[in-house]
């Protein structure tokens, strides 16, 4: 099984990976003031933000990226599942978004649609590479 980056854990993909960088809490000064400027709603900003930022996942090799992006494209296709939860803060969670729109997205579904589009995109060899070898021996 795929080992997880940092732990010595089995690594479970977790959607989280794509939108975890934008989380300002404690950070607002530094992360905030760059973010802030980005609408999330707004196509261009969202494509900026997740190829600036989204997709800064250097940590993971071309095999973690593979997992999480084959994950991902199962919960596009999966009609129940709620995009939105993703972005939600509970209130005794230490977290919070760099602007208001990001509680509530216009289209969360569609910023992860962009999330997929781009990682392909930017991923692509390690996608190939990742394809030509059998996840079960991971």
């Amino acid at each position: 099984m795929l080992k997880h980056p940092f732990l010595k854990e089995n690594f479970f993909p977790d959607l989280m990976w794509f939108i975890g960088q934008f989380d300002v809490y404690d950070r607002e000064e530094t992360r905030g003031a760059m973010l802030v400027i980005y609408n999330p709603d707004d196509e261009h900003d969202r494509r900026e933000l997740i190829r600036k930022y989204g997709l800064d996942l250097e940590c993971l090799s071309y095999r973690h990226r593979y997992v999480l992006l084959s994950f991902l494209k199962e919960k596009l296709n999966d009609p129940t599942f709620d995009f939105q939860s993703l972005f939600d803060i509970e209130e005794d969670c230490a977290g919070s978004w760099p602007r208001g729109e990001w509680y509530s997205l216009k289209s969360p579904k569609g910023f992860f649609k962009d999330v997929y589009m781009l990682a392909k995109e930017k991923w692509k060899e390690d996608l190939q590479e990742a394809a030509l070898e059998d996840p079960s021996s991971w």
